[in-house]
């Protein structure tokens, strides 16, 4: 016999049981079957045939079961599908929620502590978007989140890698550790740094012949390689460095070699912000792979969870059913009510469509050519900031460059000349890293990336102030998803950046994925699911 061998139909249902009908009757038109998929937390019978009659394959809630041979014949049930459960069960056990969703860390504090808290007490996971924030201000914003939340252990604030700016790296890792916050998510980093295997080890013990963390990891990753290196124990030179500065014990050293750096992975797709593009459907596989490939000596597994292209319960279906342990959102929450955005630029995310983005040179990374994903609509900021990256490529200081181009630059991008650029600039960095001006001082180019970084910083800021006067310089990180977003709330109370909360955009798309998921099943099943029940129409859910 052929494994290819198709089965006949009649082989596949075979009756277990008969079952007869309570207050409802049986569903075998697709009507009747739509409403039925839409009903999740009850158990589903499927059935066949009557008195003898064929029907096709059908649903039904409710009713009984019996073995007397009456009624129609029970081919199968499906228990109750709860949006709960469609992670996995180790993520909400280890982090204390309810749900596997995360709110993703989204830079220059948009993903403000009243998202995080909001996020915490719906029994979900937030975390504090602290990228790109100064020292103090993340202090601030830490303190505010451990006087609303205490000790609850679902809430987390980003670590992001900054190669040009190492320090400012190492004291929010430290301040991290100082305030016990309880979970550290690492995002845009190409290599580990001593810094973020410093919140890893720090605080490791030994409880029960078990290795214990003082804060759990996540790491937001879109490159095997980098996967790779945490998922693995911190390498042994970068403990030696840590060993050396006194910021680690040798038991936290020792330890260290047991666990990986972090115990959740997240596979960042197509997303907004630093992405490299890829499609989810072909990078969680890869990574879940890689994950069992070299995690499976620990004990505690390695999750993988997906981000990038989450708008849509349809696409948080599916990262669910490629394996993924919970889903993390971005682009969608800059929407709303609770985000450190201006309501101008919420109104501006809230009208974009799929393909109404577009890479640009990122702050952070500028002289590294790394770009990052904004909104195309509505902004000339993609464009400007790509004008700057050349302009950095093709001269070596701003003497170099021509007259017409640097009258171009100081009235459309900089709105000042360049003196008066640098001005502003070396203000800041004095402010900041006095050596960054003595380096500039020196090196005329290191001058022009710090000018051309600070227009890329300064966008950022206009679009979270709502500044008018610089609206068409907004930087204004988005990915697909949001396009799809707004599609699939069209014409519903979410179409509205006002009706949109982050809890109640989480538990639609929850909702909603359980739906699809269950529609999935049943149409597996055999049964006729008619192509609208794989839709979910928002609704209030809190």
């Amino acid at each position: 016999m052929s494994t290819a061998e198709v089965i006949p139909l009649r082989r596949v249902h075979q009756p277990v049981a008969s079952w007869i009908p309570g207050a409802e009757p049986p569903a075998f038109d697709a009507d009747a079957i739509a409403r039925v998929v839409a009903e999740v937390r009850e158990p589903v019978f499927l059935l066949t045939g009557h008195d003898g009659h064929s029907h096709g394959v059908g649903v039904a809630l409710g009713g009984a079961m019996t073995d007397t041979g009456e009624g129609y014949r029970l081919l199968g049930t499906l228990p109750p599908l709860f949006p709960e459960w469609l992670g996995d069960r180790s993520f909400c056990e280890t982090h204390g929620v309810r749900f596997p969703y995360v709110a993703g860390e989204m830079a220059n504090g948009i993903a403000t502590p009243a998202m995080v808290i909001a996020m915490a007490r719906a029994e979900m996971l937030g975390f504090h978007g602290a990228g790109g924030l100064a020292p103090s201000r993340v202090e601030a914003d830490v303190d505010e989140l451990v006087r609303a939340l205490g000790d609850a252990p679902n809430w987390g604030v980003n670590l992001i890698h900054s190669p040009n700016e190492s320090a400012i790296e190492d004291r929010v890792a430290e301040l991290l550790i100082e305030r016990r916050v309880p979970i550290v998510s690492a995002s845009a980093f190409m290599d580990l740094t001593p810094a973020v295997v410093r919140c890893a080890v720090a605080g490791l013990r030994l409880e029960s012949g078990e290795v214990v963390r003082a804060r759990r990891v996540f790491a937001k990753v879109s490159r095997t390689e980098v996967a790779a290196k945490f998922m693995a124990p911190a390498p042994d030179s970068l403990l030696r460095v840590l060993l050396d500065r006194g910021q680690i014990t040798a038991e936290e050293a020792s330890l260290a070699a047991r666990v990986p750096v972090a115990e959740d992975i997240t596979v960042e797709s197509d997303s907004g912000g630093h992405t490299d593009n890829r499609p989810l459907m072909a990078l969680l596989p890869t990574i879940l792979s890689l994950r069992d490939e070299l995690a499976g000596g620990y004990a505690r597994p390695v999750r993988v969870g997906a981000a990038g292209g989450l708008g849509t319960p349809e696409a948080v279906a599916a990262a669910f059913a490629l394996g993924a342990a919970y889903v993390a959102t971005g682009s969608v929450n800059q929407s709303c009510v609770e985000a450190g955005l201006s309501l101008e630029a919420k109104e501006m995310l809230a009208k974009a469509e799929v393909a109404d983005v577009i890479m640009a040179p990122a702050a952070d990374m500028f002289e590294q050519g790394v770009k990052l994903q904004v909104l195309r609509r509505g902004t000339m900021f993609a464009p400007r900031a790509g004008q700057l990256y050349e302009m950095y490529r093709s001269f070596g200081s701003f003497d170099e460059i021509p007259a017409p181009v640097r009258a171009r630059l100081e009235r459309d991008i900089l709105q000042a000349t360049l003196d008066e650029a640098w001005a502003s600039t070396a203000a800041f960095w004095r402010d900041r890293d006095p050596s960054e001006v003595d380096k500039a001082e020196a090196d005329p180019k290191h001058k022009m990336a710090l000018v051309f970084r600070s227009y890329l910083g300064k966008a950022s800021r206009w679009a979270i102030a709502g500044d008018a006067s610089r609206r068409f310089d907004y930087q204004i990180w988005c990915g697909p998803a949001m396009g799809a977003f707004n599609r699939w709330t069209e014409g519903t109370f979410l179409a509205e950046p006002e009706n949109r909360t982050v809890v109640e955009v989480a538990l639609n798309l929850l909702e909603g994925a359980a739906v699809v998921t269950r529609a999935h099943q049943l149409r597996t099943y055999g049964v006729p699911v008619p192509a609208r029940a794989f839709s979910f129409a928002p609704r209030r859910l809190i």
